[in-house]
């Protein structure tokens, strides 16, 4: 009786249902409109300017997600603040499933390098998955006269402060890669913080800036074209794309690894059954040819994991960024 009384409810009761599924679940009710979902359309937040390097696959793996869940999943740019704009708007939407977050290495930056936020980064969402991760790769423009990371690191302890660094924003993984390089390379470079990857690339190809630190997908054309030259990549083991190029601890920085990283969240007090089939669809999504052959291409590894795993790999995330943080005095320009 009490099923049948749900299965009738209207769809605002639903969404109201919804907001409640926390409480109802430890009761044993499982909400009958999560059955449904979803029934409108779908946003995914990417807190990021459009274009830049979890921007492309989010779009991919959107694409193939709204041809599963038989709804339309729209990504919509909130760009800012080192993604804290886009993600604090996510933490203050209704916890339906139906505004989701594209949260990446920035956000596990954010939660130590801004010392007031106005949401908590990881208690105040859901996680759903870790979709996939790339390495960064070092690239400077090719008018500097440098071949090798020890190359660069002697030509900007020869000119201490001379040099400029582009990133994607303060407080970016771009910044904090680049910080914790000049701190193991023991180097003085100044920060240029661009309003997403997209100018900061321009001005790079440019040389109004020498020297960089991006995600690899959206540099393989550039470095391929001669407009950058790379030096090294940021991973644990070389990259397919890019195999005579050397990691940076190869390259004399033992130790050094990073990844730009992205993985999908839900507002705080998401009903686990709507957590469930937003996490086997993601899963079925990125294990489809459409986006298996987008994420070799880009140099993604893609991942699939389980909330739980993603859950305790932004927490790792954290502490580790907090620790290189305090380490190189990073801050907030």
């Amino acid at each position: 009786m009490q099923n049948r009384a749900a299965t009738r409810l209207s769809r605002h009761a639903c969404v109201m249902f919804l907001a409640l599924g926390a409480y109802l679940a430890g009761f044993g009710v499982s909400p009958a409109c999560a059955q449904d979902f979803p029934s409108r359309p779908i946003r995914i937040i990417v807190p990021f300017s459009s274009g830049g390097a979890v921007d492309g696959p989010a779009r991919v793996i959107a694409q193939e997600l709204s041809r599963r869940l038989g709804q339309q999943v729209i990504v919509e740019n909130k760009p800012g603040a080192g993604a804290t704009i886009g993600s604090d708007a996510v933490a203050k939407s209704a916890p339906d499933g139906y505004t989701l977050l594209l949260a990446s290495q920035t956000n596990a930056i954010s939660a130590s390098l801004y010392s007031k936020l106005p949401f908590n980064p990881i208690d105040d969402f859901a996680p759903i998955s870790l979709l996939g991760r790339e390495p960064g790769v070092l690239v400077v423009h090719p008018s500097l006269p440098v071949r090798t990371v020890q190359e660069l690191i002697a030509y900007a302890k020869a000119r201490p402060g001379k040099l400029d660094y582009a990133s994607s924003g303060n407080g970016s993984g771009q910044h904090l890669f680049a910080a914790m390089f000049a701190s193991m390379a023991g180097i003085s470079m100044n920060h240029v913080p661009y309003r997403g990857s997209g100018q900061a690339t321009t001005d790079l190809i440019g040389g109004q800036v020498q020297v960089s630190i991006p995600g690899l997908a959206g540099m393989l054309g550039h470095i391929k074209s001669g407009r950058l030259r790379a030096l090294a990549v940021t991973g644990v083991q070389r990259s397919p794309q890019l195999p005579q190029v050397p990691t940076l601890a190869e390259s004399g920085l033992k130790g050094y690894s990073a990844y730009v990283w992205m993985g999908l969240l839900a507002p705080k007090g998401t009903p686990a059954p709507v957590i469930d089939k937003l996490h086997r669809d993601l899963v079925a999504a990125l294990a489809s040819s459409e986006v298996k052959t987008y994420m070799h291409s880009a140099a993604i590894e893609a991942v699939g994991s389980s909330a739980a795993e993603f859950d305790a790999y932004f927490r790792e995330e954290k502490e580790r960024w907090a620790k290189i943080i305090k380490e190189t005095g990073a801050r907030v320009d």
